[in-house]
């Protein structure tokens, strides 16, 4: 997808990590990824004192230290995707993060972890984003990036919490006079909002010209990643459209009902 991004309602490029020394991750059950570099150690930063649990076949490659609530990571030699538990001495609570240890020179600034909590839908909508800038912006923007950008350069966005994503067929009828298939991909809810990216192939000869007045849900906001889809079988024939919907999520939101296995022309 090499194309100019279009975007309807946000432009959901050119982000990059927050300045600072620090960089910040929110655990809400979804485990945290912590890149390290061969020969650096790396400092994770929580709020109180922690137990690590590591997998014995990386025991002797990664020292590990806890101490007063900050954690030390030290890889002597490459290391493959491998998920530690975090356990709070006092609560006995876990935070998972997935680390992977590679050869470079990178320096990796400290990471602090906070643990996400639930409140009021009302409060998080509220206080989870600046007053200037709408609540569906940030999450459309936040949803881009989860897609598109390196884990370590989402921004973290307090009081959002992914949710389960309906099955794709329920989509099939959101664009109904264009031969396409359609395939939900993730789904993120932040207080009465609901974002969901959508995956869009097309399945036809010819071009298609993605207007969001063409899409059968009331939506809040429609945001395509680009503006047009290729012909079938062309690296232009894929895009993704973010779905914003509010008071529930896009399957309550679908003004078709959704095709029946036979006939609807959907990714397996």
């Amino acid at each position: 997808m090499m194309r100019a991004l279009f975007l309807i309602l946000v432009t959901a490029a050119g982000w990059c990590s927050a300045a600072g020394a620090v960089e910040v991750k929110y655990w809400d059950r979804l485990p945290l990824a912590i890149p390290l570099t061969v020969g650096q150690e790396r400092i994770l930063i929580l709020d109180e004192d922690i137990r690590v649990g590591l997998p014995s076949a990386i025991a002797s490659k990664l020292r590990v230290q806890s101490v007063g609530g900050t954690v030390y990571l030290r890889a002597t030699e490459a290391l493959p995707p491998t998920r530690l538990q975090l356990q709070s001495v006092k609560s006995g609570d876990i935070i998972l993060i997935d680390i992977e240890a590679l050869n470079g020179s990178e320096s990796l600034e400290p990471v602090k972890i906070i643990a996400q909590t639930q409140a009021p839908d009302e409060e998080i909508a509220r206080g989870s984003a600046p007053a200037a800038t709408p609540v569906p912006v940030v999450l459309t923007r936040y949803a881009a990036q989860n897609l598109y950008a390196p884990l370590r350069t989402v921004a973290p966005l307090p009081g959002v919490r992914r949710v389960p994503l309906s099955d794709s067929i329920a989509f099939s009828t959101l664009l109904p006079t264009e031969r396409v298939s359609i395939k939900g991909l993730a789904a993120w809810r932040l207080g009465d909002y609901w974002v969901t990216a959508v995956k869009i192939v097309n399945r036809g000869p010819g071009k298609v010209t993605l207007d969001p007045r063409h899409l059968q849900a009331t939506l809040y906001a429609a945001t395509f990643q680009h503006a047009y889809l290729g012909n079938a079988g062309t690296p232009e024939d894929t895009t993704v459209v973010y779905l914003v919907t509010r008071g529930g999520d896009l399957k309550h939101a679908l003004l078709l009902p959704p095709s029946t296995p036979e006939a609807a022309d959907h990714e397996s």
